[in-house]
């Protein structure tokens, strides 16, 4: 499937043209993946937001304790570590393939900053997406008393 496609689909790129998808398309890097491969590791530094075009992928979580606890399995169509876009900072989780020739997309900060200062229209509606986002996990998260932030 091209990647175009697959961005189109995306909750994150919603509202963007098709040119706008193709500019992001061509400054991502695609990699493939063996069962058990480590994408990125939990503490490493975040510098890349990553679009899953076949596949899956397991994000691990250790504890104080050094257990490794699997948190969430993700699939064709979705995205992880786009944190790294905003900030520089630490990676929550480690990230592996569970899969065989599991493809992914890699956007990088640097170039992706560089295409918003281009078109900034890009970075406005990437960046309001992650706010609606983060705004709705947060006010489900306030719903349950037992969570802590």
């Amino acid at each position: 499937m091209d990647l175009v496609q697959i961005l189109r689909g995306v909750d994150l790129f919603q509202g963007l043209n098709p040119e706008q998808l193709r500019r992001l398309a061509d400054i991502s890097h695609r990699a493939v993946y063996r069962s058990d491969d480590v994408i990125f590791s939990q503490g490493s530094v975040g510098d890349k937001l990553y679009i899953i075009a076949d596949g899956q992928v397991e994000i691990r979580f250790s504890d104080a304790d050094g257990s490794d606890h699997a948190v969430l399995f993700l699939g064709s169509g979705q995205i992880f570590g786009e944190m790294a876009l905003l900030d520089q900072g630490k990676r929550s989780a480690t990230v592996a393939a569970v899969q065989d020739n599991t493809i992914v997309y890699g956007m990088a900060r640097d170039e992706f900053e560089a295409l918003c200062l281009a078109d900034t229209s890009i970075g406005y509606v990437m960046m309001r997406n992650m706010a609606l986002d983060l705004s709705f996990k947060l006010r489900h998260k306030n719903l349950d008393p037992s969570t802590d932030l």
